[in-house]
């Protein structure tokens, strides 16, 4: 089954370029275009990607908000912020936000391939010294709700760089499963996406960051 990617820059030959390279891959559909952030909410609501690749500099609607939006509407959808400058703001802002992670224009192919796959897989992959800058910056959630047992093993794991697929296998239990227990503990935390989550598993010492993929 293919990954549905929805493009959103406001350079079309930023688009027109990912698009080529993306169509290389028989795994990647490239379902939708947007060309500014409201665009790519739209868009996003009505083609259902399973990953938005995400501009953080757009005219109408800026990417931060984009992504807020977006995941204020559904989990189901994991998001990476596309940026040409990596400025502190911009990171932590498009996590606090909800990405799953970011990535630099100039990003070598073979490792966006590699974090478009992460994603759609719902693997939080983050090098330790960006774990390191928003575990700084991120506050942890207020008093959370008390995650059940199979909560905290779902995040456990997910703090460690599992995929929905090796968490299922690991717990014996479905995908489907893996997905709602993920929701439930985003929403007991009261954070936006499993990078968010992760970083509180560390910081709670419910992981150690040592063990992390």
């Amino acid at each position: 089954m293919s990954i549905r990617i929805l493009i959103a820059d406001d350079h079309s030959v930023v688009r027109q370029g990912l698009r080529m390279f993306l169509a290389l891959d028989p795994e990647f559909e490239v379902v939708g275009e947007a060309a500014n952030g409201e665009e790519a909410v739209r868009l996003a609501e009505q083609l259902e990607p399973d990953v938005v690749l995400m501009d953080l500099l757009m005219p109408v609607m800026d990417g931060i908000t984009a992504i807020a939006q977006i995941r204020g509407r559904t989990t189901a959808i994991e998001i990476i912020a596309l940026t040409s400058v990596l400025e502190d703001a911009s990171v932590v802002g498009a996590v606090r936000a909800g990405a799953i992670g970011y990535l630099l224009k100039d990003t070598e192919s073979d490792a966006l391939v590699r974090a478009i796959r992460a994603a759609s897989a719902g693997q939080v992959q983050l090098s330790p010294e960006a774990a390191a800058r928003l575990m700084r910056e991120l506050r942890a959630p207020e008093d959370p709700e008390p995650l059940t047992g199979r909560e905290l093993d779902v995040l456990r794991l997910v703090a460690a760089g599992r995929s929905n697929k090796e968490i299922a296998r690991d717990l014996h239990i479905g995908e489907k499963t893996v997905k709602t227990h993920v929701s439930n503990v985003l929403g007991k935390l009261g954070v936006q996406s499993r990078t968010q989550a992760a970083l509180h598993a560390v910081r709670t010492g419910l992981v150690d960051s040592a063990q992390r993929a």
